[in-house]
């Protein structure tokens, strides 16, 4: 810290002093503050408390070398950052001690945050994920409240000079590369408050194009030491885009089943050939006993494009089993399950999705879905929304950042539609396909959960854009005999998956089920929420 407004060091130092966890040592390295007051408060607190050890620098080295001084001073098990005009709840310490409590193997602990102004009001909540790899490779999204094992931390040598404005971004990728999921431990709990202020980060920062090439880099680096080769990009909102490089490009088979309705298949796949830059790939056109002439003589015209197989497919719908047949006549090492109501817009949208596809650790890939009138269909899953599952960030306009930027970003979803997505063969064969019992509904969201049950991490990315009007060719639920498959198909998931569907790792028990918005659950979802919300930020409003 240097020179900080004196209220507000003062505010933050005052919340680490009224923590309810009293077993804490507060390390304050100041950067050569010019501010005789701000000295004299730091050392008066120093005086005050044992607990809290003052460091003054002799050489100004900025936040990466200030801090790296306050961790010298750090005698504790673990390290929690905090910005010099931000704030603690009142619990913090004590659910980060409860969580190191249950979690003995954790290295690293991050909760949810909100911002406070001058005024001490309370805004913007931050209700966050679970652990998050590929969102962490898009934006900070664990900033505040960090803790982390201080073994580790000084194995890797603290924050790095040369990244300042992105240093903590920096060190949790440093970190995450040494951990496994296990050891990285989310708290729903908002106990951290981010001063929003003419001097604060919070207000002014995170836009600074200091702090975005540092934070570019810090992924870059990131990559390369994992073996990655791809570049980074910022993206318009500020966030970032890894672009992998496909060196090796496996032929992709894209399943389009279709009846009838001429006009929307021709519409699929003559934007898929000639809009589609990744090469090589196949259709397999799976037609499920069409009848209409002018549909007859299009598949006639398919028959003969060398890229397209027509695949006869007769008898009652069933999306899982013509699915599954597609695959047995499949001839690539990628699968890419296509609605034939889908339009391509982007060239590299297959690019971009065979490039996660083929990470080993990558199960199911789902793109970016547009209404016709530019508006989102689909930006990936959210479990329990709606009782089984729902689309998020639906109806948002075409652009839009989202939930603190999620609608932007690739980042792992527990699912993603099968109107356009995107599997290795291998993974989709050791999950058994689709399932057959469900013939129409949540055949995606339950293969995507299998997927999951067997380690793998599903991803969501913007980059691969397609218009979809949605259940074009299908129709509506809207037959007695309809609404009961329906029905029947929603009890089998929740008989399934039961708490699963209420615990979606790529969600927050904060947030409602209501809706595909990430708005605030009101009343809370469960008891633990019900404390989180009430006394962390619901009362503030």
């Amino acid at each position: 810290m240097r020179d900080p407004p004196l209220a507000w060091l003062r505010r933050c130092i005052d919340s680490v002093i009224g923590q309810s966890y009293p077993y804490w040592q507060l390390c304050i390295a100041d950067d050569v503050s010019h501010s005789g007051a701000v000295k004299r408060a730091l050392r008066e607190y120093a005086a005050r408390d044992s607990r809290i050890q003052v460091h003054f620098r002799e050489n100004h080295g900025h936040i990466c070398e200030a801090s790296n001084s306050a961790i010298e001073l750090a005698c504790g098990d673990y390290l929690g950052f905090l910005d010099h005009d931000d704030e603690l709840g009142e619990e913090a310490l004590a659910e980060m001690a409860r969580a190191i409590q249950e979690h003995p193997e954790a290295q690293l602990l991050y909760s949810d945050e909100d911002k406070i102004d001058e005024s001490g009001r309370r805004t913007e909540p931050n209700f966050k994920p679970a652990w998050n790899p590929d969102l962490l490779r898009s934006q900070n999204y664990i900033c505040h409240f960090t803790v982390i094992r201080t073994e580790l931390v000084r194995a890797l040598g603290g924050l790095r000079p040369g990244y300042e404005g992105a240093q903590d971004h920096d060190l949790l990728l440093r970190c995450a590369e040494r951990l496994q999921e296990h050891q990285i431990v989310h708290i729903p709990r908002v106990l951290y408050h981010w001063r929003i202020s003419s001097h604060s980060t919070a207000q002014s920062g995170g836009n600074k194009s200091y702090a975005l090439e540092a934070g570019r880099r810090a992924i870059e680096d990131h990559l390369g030491r994992t073996g990655v080769l791809a570049r980074v990009e910022i993206t318009p909102h500020g966030y970032y885009r890894t672009v992998r490089e496909l060196s090796n490009r496996p032929l992709v088979s894209l399943i389009v089943p279709t009846r009838d309705r001429a006009n929307l298949l021709r519409t699929c796949l003559d934007s898929v050939l000639v809009r589609t830059a990744y090469r090589p790939f196949e259709v397999l056109v799976m037609d499920n006993g069409s009848s209409e002439p002018e549909a007859l003589a299009y598949l006639d015209e398919l028959r003969r494009h060398e890229q397209v197989r027509v695949i006869a497919r007769p008898g009652p719908f069933n999306f899982s089993a013509i699915i599954n047949d597609g695959v047995r006549n499949a001839a690539g090492s990628v699968l890419c399950l296509l609605n034939n109501d889908t339009e391509v817009i982007a060239p590299d949208w297959l690019d971009e999705m065979v490039s996660h596809a083929i990470r080993k650790e990558v199960g199911a890939v789902g793109g970016m879905l547009y209404y016709p009138g530019d508006t989102i269909q689909h930006a990936g899953v959210i479990l329990g929304v709606g009782g089984v599952a729902g689309h998020a960030h639906g109806h948002l306009r075409r652009g839009s950042n989202g939930y603190l930027g999620r609608a932007g970003v690739a980042h792992n979803m527990a699912a993603v539609t099968g109107a356009c997505l995107a599997i290795r063969r291998e993974v989709f064969e050791e999950v058994g396909g689709m399932d057959e019992s469900l013939a129409v509904a949540f055949n995606d969201v339950d293969l995507c959960l299998r997927v999951s049950a067997r380690g793998y991490r599903n991803v969501w990315t913007p980059f691969a854009e397609l218009y979809h009007h949605e259940s074009a060719s299908r129709g509506a639920e809207n037959t007695v005999e309809k609404r009961e498959r329906f029905r029947i198909e929603a009890q089998t998931m929740l008989h399934r998956w039961g708490e699963t569907l209420l615990n979606d790792p790529a969600y927050n028990p904060n947030l409602s089920l209501d809706s595909v918005h990430f708005e605030l659950a009101f009343p809370p979802r469960s008891l633990a929420s019900r404390v989180a919300v009430g006394k962390c930020w619901t009362q503030s409003r």
